[in-house]
């Protein structure tokens, strides 16, 4: 199955595409230096298949290269920081 996410910015929301179709997507706020990531959520049709980390991973990188540091309201972003402290620097102060 095709996995594709892509950043929709007009919704403030990066979305994961399967099979063409959105299964999942995770909520921002974007301001100057900051992102801010209110909710994630996986389509039941979709649950159970790590679609949800690799949807957090991606954002997460994609802010990383942006400069942008993360502030997670989402409580599932903020536990993927938590088990995966490399993207801990990107909470900055």
């Amino acid at each position: 199955m095709p996995v594709e996410i892509v950043d929709n910015s007009t919704e403030s929301r990066f979305e994961i595409l399967v099979d063409g179709r959105v299964a999942g997507f995770a909520d921002y706020k974007l301001l100057p230096t900051k992102i801010v990531f209110t909710h994630t959520e996986v389509l039941p049709d979709f649950e159970g298949q790590g679609l949800a980390g690799q949807l957090v991973r991606h954002a997460l990188d994609a802010s990383r290269d942006a400069g942008l540091q993360v502030s997670p309201l989402c409580p599932y972003v903020k536990r993927y920081i938590d088990r995966h402290p490399e993207y801990q620097p990107l909470l900055g102060g």
